[in-house]
């Protein structure tokens, strides 16, 4: 790809006209970086990599960006404004509030199929904001924040309406957003002639949700147990260190959910254990591999979990959802939280492929209990690859739900939370 190459714009522009020229080739970094960040992260993409692939030189990239971060930031914001662009569009075309949030999510996949196409620059996931500082950071955050509740109107104007069930609006807002967001880790997989069918059949979940009945699902009793080894007894120095290990791994979640990789000091972690950067040291080496660890320690007991709900004579629709408010309430409570997918980006390319292996394996977990339930009768017809997909990443954005609604019970929160993939968006019997 070439600087002077607009992805998706076919017409030819004056070589003479020099703004539309600069506009062209920024437009061209944009899109590159974000393909480079989307795949490798912005922690292994360097301002060298985005230049040569380009064929520029490092020099001339400074003449559009300062650095590295604020070609993150010109990338996010760029993609935030697509968004913003896309639903107002939507607005114009549709009155209707489902037809809005339907349209915006089969864009969602368009989007990225333009991407891979040619027909349109890449668009960046949006996986870092943690790593923006000060006005970057801010800004960001307030055009997301005001993208969600522009999703969030469409769901309450829908209620309203009566096209779109009784629901929480901002739970399965956030479970829709987080689902879709997901789309960076599995849809390159898919072959580019389906990519608009398998929206349509992921729309279709989210629309009509995966209950066989007609009649609204309610949620079935559940008993959460702490995920917490037990404090160790005498003189146990091997129980010990892994409870100094777990609380590693527990600050390091939350340090890494919150800061990003980059944002995170062990120095910071180990004060707020604290403890001494000596005793840190000793069980972790360095950042890299605590994050490696946080990540395979959130694995183990997501595992557990899994192990459980297997192993339970419930239908396939009932395993599916315990696992999911299982999940949700160690990711909410003081047995978590586990570790968010926004940082495997940040791992080396070996270790990312272990932590995607096991990653992928637990994902399958919820396509097997789906497959369960449509044996069983519990779950219609649907694909449940899709569906596996669609839950992995309403989970993965599932973590400090506080920051976004008021939460009384954390198995409450959960049940509103989920609530959009059991019974969908479109209204239902009430018996």
């Amino acid at each position: 790809m070439k600087a002077d190459t607009i992805s998706g714009n076919s017409h030819c522009v004056s070589p003479f006209n020099r703004g539309v020229q600069h506009d062209a080739k920024r437009v061209a970094i944009l899109s590159q970086a974000a393909r480079l960040f989307n795949s490798k992260g912005s922690r292994a993409t360097t301002l060298h990599d985005v230049a040569k692939s380009l064929g520029l030189t490092k020099t001339s990239l400074y003449y559009y960006v300062k650095n590295k971060e604020d070609l993150i930031y010109q990338c996010y914001m760029s993609a935030l404004e697509l968004h913003h662009k896309n639903l107002d569009k939507i607005e114009k075309q549709h009155a209707g509030a489902m037809e809005r949030a339907s349209s915006y999510f089969l864009q969602y996949f368009e989007n990225w199929l333009e991407a891979q196409e040619g027909r349109a620059p890449h668009v960046a996931a949006l996986l870092e904001i943690a790593v923006l500082k000060g006005n970057h950071r801010k800004r960001v955050e307030a055009s997301y924040i005001k993208l969600f509740k522009r999703l969030r109107e469409y769901i309450s104007q829908g209620i309203t309406e009566g096209s779109i069930r009784d629901c929480e609006p901002t739970s399965a807002t956030r479970a829709i957003v987080g689902s879709i967001d997901w789309t960076f880790y599995w849809l390159h997989s898919v072959p580019r002639g389906q990519v608009r069918a398998i929206a349509n059949e992921a729309l279709d979940i989210i629309t009509n949700g995966l209950c066989a009945s007609e009649a609204l699902h309610f949620p079935t009793k559940i008993f959460h147990e702490s995920q917490e080894s037990p404090c160790p007894q005498g003189f146990n120095r091997e129980q010990k260190n892994r409870l100094k290990q777990e609380a590693f791994f527990k600050t390091g979640n939350r340090f890494f959910n919150k800061q990003g990789f980059n944002g995170t000091s062990l120095d910071e972690i180990a004060q707020d254990l604290h403890v001494s950067k000596g005793a840190f040291y000793y069980h972790i080496k360095n950042k890299e591999d605590l994050l490696f660890h946080c990540y395979n320690f959130s694995l183990d007991i997501i595992e557990k979990i899994d192990d459980r709900s297997s192993k339970s004579t419930a239908t396939g629709l009932e395993k599916v959802e315990l696992t999911c408010r299982r999940i949700f309430y160690v990711q909410n409570s003081d047995d978590g939280p586990l570790i968010r997918y926004n940082t495997i980006i940040a791992l080396p390319m070996a270790r990312r492929r272990q932590i995607l292996k096991r990653t992928e394996k637990n994902n399958k977990n919820f396509g097997a209990f789906l497959s369960d339930g449509i044996q069983d009768g519990s779950v219609r017809q649907i694909n449940t690859l899709i569906a596996q997909h669609l839950i992995t990443g309403a989970i993965n954005a599932a973590m400090d739900i506080r920051q976004w609604r008021k939460v009384d019970d954390i198995d409450d929160a959960a049940i509103d939370y989920f609530d959009v993939f059991f019974n969908g968006l479109a209204p239902r019997k009430i018996i």
